[in-house]
């Protein structure tokens, strides 16, 4: 069938897309930053207001003080982390506990094992590869 029958767009030149793609990221990219800045600027009023808050939740030695417009909930957040992995990894073995690891792949390191080791493949590895675009904005002149 004719393409023109189909409704198919005539091809928009290639430099014209570019163009076009450059023009969209910087959108973008504006948008973004402007988002980021606005964000931030919330964010840190928050912190003020929860931190006021948690004074007034150990002043009170509450974990919970309902008001009108909602509920605040004091409660304790913990993060854990090494500074020696050698050790980590020796007890973490020893006690088989390989759930304190979270499931999942170096993405850059598992590449270059790869590509060093070509015929060597963890049972279970899944790879997916697609290709991708990258444009880079000319030289102004």
């Amino acid at each position: 069938m004719d393409d023109d029958v189909q409704g198919e767009q005539p091809p928009i030149p290639l430099d014209k897309l570019t163009g076009i793609y450059i023009k969209i990221r910087d959108n973008r990219n504006g948008l973004r930053l402007k988002y980021e800045e606005q964000d931030k600027e919330l964010a840190e009023e928050l912190q003020i207001i929860e931190s006021r808050m948690l004074d007034i939740c150990k002043s009170m030695n509450a974990d919970s003080i309902r008001t009108e417009h909602g509920t605040i909930i004091r409660s304790v957040k913990s993060r854990y982390w090494t500074n020696d992995w050698d050790s980590m990894y020796a007890f973490i073995n020893e006690h088989a506990a390989f759930g304190l690891l979270e499931k999942r792949l170096h993405q850059s390191h598992m590449k270059e094992f790869l590509l060093e080791n070509p015929n060597t493949l963890p049972m279970g590895l899944n790879i997916e590869s697609e290709y991708s675009v990258v444009v880079r904005r000319s030289k102004e002149k």
